[in-house]
């Protein structure tokens, strides 16, 4: 049963994205072989699995409850701090909750968004390639903002932050559409992060270190009245 089920983790669809770059990858591949130079076309082909496992895109199961905020990325969250959200959210500058998640270039890279809201806002800020866990990556980075309403009013920021290998933030969705929790809203090519903005006063569920799935893991209760949670290592 363990051996279906890691190869149910690994055998998943692949988003519609990497098809070019999977095919790219594999015709290098193929000319490697052809030209007769073996060690390289293995490990061609070790790229072109790498790719495929890169662009993969699993469905998810997202818990629904009005105020709940979900992850909008997969991988580690390496930041929770009080912060001013950056200009182009057009949120209120006063200091928020500001949780970050850092994918590595392992992670599934297909974004999806943290709650039911209406897209109010979308910037694309050009910038640096700089490490995207480092904390100056949230206003150095080339980035993609989304600004969120729920109903009532209430804003939500989500930034999208190319990384190191990163080159290229592709969205999914437009200005004034209409987004669910979990729904797929952009990607990021090779390895970046990103960040959710609370509203002023909501607290994070998240721990640094933990690891959040995209469309899964609860990082806040907007109708909650919690302290910030803490983590402990076991």
């Amino acid at each position: 049963m363990s051996i279906i089920n890691s190869a149910s983790e690994v055998l998943v669809p692949i988003h519609r994205e990497g098809y070019r770059f999977i095919a790219i990858f594999a015709g290098v591949t193929l000319l490697l072989f052809w030209l007769g130079f073996g060690p390289l076309g293995w490990a061609g082909v070790v790229l072109t699995l790498w790719c495929a496992y890169f662009f993969r895109d699993p469905e998810r199961v997202t818990p629904l409850r009005d105020g709940l905020v979900i992850s909008p990325a997969d991988g580690r969250v390496s930041a929770i701090e009080e912060v001013i959200p950056p200009p182009e959210l057009d949120l209120p500058r006063e200091p928020v909750t500001r949780i970050s998640v850092f994918m590595n270039v392992f992670d599934v890279h297909v974004n999806r968004s943290p709650l039911d809201a209406a897209i109010r806002k979308i910037v694309y800020v050009p910038g640096l390639f700089v490490n995207a866990d480092l904390d100056k990556a949230s206003l150095d980075n080339e980035r993609q903002a989304l600004t969120l309403e729920r109903p009532g009013g209430q804003l939500i920021g989500v930034v999208q932050i190319a990384g190191l290998v990163a080159r290229r933030i592709v969205k999914f969705v437009n200005e004034g559409e209409h987004v669910s929790a979990g729904q797929r809203f952009g990607l990021i090519r090779f390895g970046s992060r990103v960040d959710v903005y609370l509203p002023r006063g909501v607290k994070s569920f998240a721990c640094i270190g933990q690891r959040a799935v995209a469309g899964e893991t609860v990082l806040a209760d907007l109708n909650a009245a919690e302290p910030e949670r803490a983590g402990r290592t076991s």
